[in-house]
C-alpha cells in the first residue's frame, strides 16, 4: 500500500466522517489527480491557471458545501469541508487551492449569512455555481491586521454609493467578477465600516497589476483602485456600519479553513518525502534507511497528528455553533508555524531536487510560508490568546491619541 493510500485509509477512521463525506473526498481527489496535478508545473511557470477551473470545482460542489440547495449548494457541514480540503492536497498546486478557498470560505459564507434574497440571486448563486469569481477586499497599503484603520470610503450619493480608495493583497482580485468589499461609511473607527457587494465591471475600478510574490506565483494577488465608483445602494451587505463586527466573526471561518488547508499540505509533504526517501539512494542505501531521517519524520508525523486534533476540536465546536475563538486561533497559530518546519525537512529529503521546480515539494515549501502572515499573523494570533487580564492591562498602559 502506498503511503498516501494508507494515510487516506487512516483518515476514514475519524468518527466524524460519514460515507457521504468519503464519497465527496474521493471525487475531489480524482479531480485533483486527473485534471490539475499534471498541469501544475506548467501553470506555475505561466503564473496563471485557467479560469474554467472554478467552474469545474463548482460542478463538484466545492463552493456550496454548507449552502442551501435553493442557492445551488448541498447543505452539508464543516466535516464535508474538512474532507474537501484533505483531498485538495492532491492538486500539488497551492496557488490554486488558495483561490478556491477565497471563493468557498472567505466570500460565499458572508453573502449567505448577510445577504437578502435578491443579493443571493445576483451574487451568491452564480458564485456557488462557479459562474462568477469572487474576492474579499479588506487589506489596504496601510491597513492589514488593523482592519479598523481602513481608508477606502463609500459615500451615499442619492440612491448610489460612491467608492474611492484602494485595496492591496487581494487574492482573486485580478480575475474577480465581484468583490465583497469593506469600506468606511462613517468616521467612527470600529462602527464606521460596512460591507458592500461590488461588481468589477463598474467605471472607475481598475487593477494595478499583479503583485510579484515569493510564493503562490500562479495566484493573482492584486492591487485594486476605486476612483469614484458608483454602484446601487442596494448592494450594501448587511447593516450599515456593522462591517467590522461581521468581519471579526467571519475571520473565525477563514482561519479554520486556512488551518485545514495548511494541515492538508503538511500531510502531502510527508507523503512525498516518505515516498522519495524510499527511492533515493545515498552512499549505497536509501535515505530512509538512515535513523536520523526515520526519527525526524516520526517526530513530524506525531506533531501533524497533534495539529489535526487541535484543528478538529475547533472544527467540531464551529460545526455545532459553539464559541471557538480561542480554539480556532490556536489551530491557526499551531498549524501555520508547524508547517514551516515540516515542509523544510520534507524538502531537505529531496536534496538538490527539492530546490528545483521539478517536484511539487518545492512549491509546497515555498507557498506554506504565507500562512504565518495571511488570515492574521502568528503575532496577532498570540495577542488574541493573551489571558483577558493581560489584555486589559495592556490597553490601560497604551497611550490614548
Amino acid at each position: 500500500m502506498m503511503v498516501e493510500e494508507k494515510v487516506a485509509a487512516d483518515r476514514r477512521e475519524y468518527p466524524y466522517f460519514t460515507e457521504e463525506h468519503e464519497l465527496f473526498r474521493a471525487t475531489i481527489q480524482r479531480f485533483c489527480r486527473d485534471e490539475i496535478a499534471g498541469h501544475a508545473k506548467d501553470w506555475e511557470e505561466a503564473h496563471a491557471y485557467p479560469r474554467e477551473l472554478f467552474k469545474k470545482a463548482a460542478d463538484l460542489g466545492l463552493f456550496g458545501i454548507r449552502i442551501a440547495p435553493e442557492w445551488g449548494g448541498s447543505e452539508m457541514d464543516w466535516w464535508a469541508s474538512a474532507a474537501a480540503y484533505d483531498a485538495l492536497r492532491y492538486t500539488d498546486f497551492p496557488s490554486l487551492n488558495i483561490g478556491l478557498m477565497v471563493q468557498a470560505d472567505l466570500t460565499i459564507p458572508l453573502i449567505d449569512k448577510l445577504g437578502r434574497a435578491d443579493q443571493k440571486r445576483e451574487f451568491l448563486k452564480p458564485a456557488v455555481l462557479g459562474d462568477r469569481i469572487a474576492a474579499l477586499g479588506i487589506s489596504e497599503p496601510e491597513c492589514g491586521s488593523d482592519v479598523a484603520a481602513m481608508r477606502t470610503w463609500a459615500r451615499e450619493v442619492g440612491d448610489e454609493l460612491a467608492i474611492s480608495g484602494q485595496k492591496l493583497w487581494i487574492t482573486n482580485g485580478a480575475i474577480a467578477d465581484f468583490i465583497v468589499l469593506a469600506a468606511r461609511t462613517s468616521k467612527s473607527r470600529h462602527r464606521g465600516i460596512s460591507l458592500i457587494l461590488f461588481p468589477t465591471d463598474v467605471k472607475g475600478f481598475s487593477v494595478g497589476g499583479r503583485i510579484g510574490k515569493v510564493g503562490h506565483v500562479a495566484s493573482d494577488t492584486a492591487h485594486l483602485f476605486f476612483d469614484d465608483c458608483r454602484i446601487p445602494k442596494r448592494y450594501l451587505l448587511g447593516r450599515r456600519n456593522r462591517g467590522f463586527y461581521y468581519l471579526m466573526e467571519h475571520l473565525q471561518g477563514e482561519r479554520l479553513a486556512t488551518s485545514l488547508l495548511v494541515l492538508s499540505f503538511m500531510d502531502r509533504s510527508l507523503e512525498l518525502a516518505i515516498e522519495y526517501g524510499k527511492q533515493r539512494m545515498v552512499f549505497g542505501r536509501h535515505v530512509l534507511d538512515n535513523q536520523v531521517w526515520r526519527h525526524k519524520l516520526a517526530e513530524h508525523r506525531t506533531s501533524v497528528e497533534a495539529a489535526r486534533w487541535l484543528v478538529y476540536r475547533a472544527l467540531d465546536l464551529v460545526n455545532r455553533g459553539r464559541p471557538a475563538v480561542e480554539e480556532v486561533t490556536m489551530a491557526k497559530l499551531f498549524t501555520s508555524d508547524l508547517a514551516q518546519r515540516v515542509a523544510y525537512d520534507c524538502m531537505q529529503i529531496f536534496g538538490g531536487f527539492g530546490y528545483t521546480t521539478e517536484y511539487p515539494i518545492g512549491r509546497i515549501w515555498r507557498d506554506l510560508r504565507l500562512y504565518t502572515i495571511g488570515a492574521g499573523t502568528s503575532e496577532i494570533m498570540k495577542e488574541i490568546l493573551m489571558p483577558p487580564s493581560e489584555r486589559r492591562a495592556r490597553r490601560r498602559d497604551t497611550p490614548r491619541r
